[in-house]
């Protein structure tokens, strides 16, 4: 071999056996297992990292507290109706159970209302028509007794200020016993349609304040919502969504509330108003009684009278002739 070739065959041989003697370390550092990240163990950090937080990373939480079930978020909260009464704040929780009972009494006086409406109309209608059919107040007293409502109340003061006027209808007009009799019964018909409107003054409050009630629920409850994300430093829709819900429950309750209140009294209004028009032909007809009462006491007044006009009357004739 030449002089510059002896170097060069030196460096190859070197570099073969350092390749040889370094391959099973390679190996073995490219086939060895890596440990859990559980079980990882703290390596010491060198100088130059230590002085650099920038190439310090922190491993992502791994509790389970936000992910499970293959990454869903798992809300920490029971959504059902029930869940999210017993979870809500005391305002909250107070407005609900405001507007649940508000619910329950509009539904009581619907079907109270109802019966008392019924029985009434079935009533006063029987009365006019006993009304309708008599021929004076004498008839229609003995037919109808107390049970017969606001027409057996017209009738009794009908015949009670006739019987206090009695010294008086020789001496007076009868213009002036129909007006007072008129007005007694324009009372009794007034009255009678109050006592059947009683009630639907709370369903008019409950429908017209109930949305409102609701919505302060809810202004509370998001309100709230907003305070635990801010607490929490976080939007996630696990902290987020409950309170949120929570609040719209106050919101859906005050609408079941008031919705029905609007119905049952629109309902009511209507019926109310066809009770009050069939008052009104029960007081027509009692003073059409009284009035037909005067007339037949005018006339039997007038016959004696008349008939003793004719016996003067014909008496003097026969004098004159005689």
């Amino acid at each position: 071999m030449s002089n510059w070739t002896q170097p060069t065959l030196n460096m190859l041989m070197a570099a073969t056996l350092a390749i040889f003697l370094a391959g099973p370390e390679v190996a073995v550092a490219q086939t060895a297992p890596t440990a859990p990240i559980g079980e990882q163990t703290s390596v010491p950090m060198p100088a130059a990292a230590e002085n650099n937080p920038a190439l310090v990373t922190t491993p992502p939480p791994t509790d389970g507290s936000a992910l499970a079930g293959g990454g869903a978020a798992v809300l920490p909260h029971d959504l059902s109706p029930v869940g999210m009464f017993l979870a809500a704040d005391v305002v909250v929780k107070s407005v609900m159970i405001a507007l649940a009972l508000a619910s329950v009494l509009t539904w009581a006086i619907f079907f109270v209302k109802t019966l008392e409406l019924a029985f009434a109309k079935s009533r006063i209608k029987r009365a006019v028509r006993v009304l309708t059919a008599a021929k004076g107040l004498s008839e229609v007293e003995t037919e109808l007794d107390r049970r017969a409502g606001a027409a057996a109340e017209m009738i009794a003061a009908a015949i009670d200020e006739l019987s206090r006027s009695e010294v008086l209808l020789d001496q007076a007009p009868a213009a002036g016993v129909k007006e007072r009799v008129a007005s007694l019964l324009a009372r009794i018909e007034i009255r009678a349609g109050k006592r059947m409107s009683a009630g639907t003054g709370v369903l008019a409050s409950i429908g017209s304040v109930g949305p409102f009630v609701g919505l302060f629920g809810t202004v509370w409850g998001i309100m709230n919502s907003f305070i635990g994300i801010s607490k929490a430093q976080t939007t996630n829709l696990a902290i987020v969504a409950p309170g949120i819900a929570e609040a719209l429950l106050a919101t859906a309750i005050g609408l079941v509330a008031a919705i029905p209140a609007v119905v049952i009294y629109n309902y009511f209004a209507r019926s109310v108003g066809g009770y009050k028009l069939i008052l009104a032909d029960a007081a027509d007809a009692v003073e059409r009684l009284v009035s037909r009462d005067l007339d037949y006491r005018h006339v039997r007044k007038a016959q004696p009278r008349r008939q003793d006009g004719y016996g003067h009357g014909a008496d003097a004739s026969i004098a004159r002739i005689g």
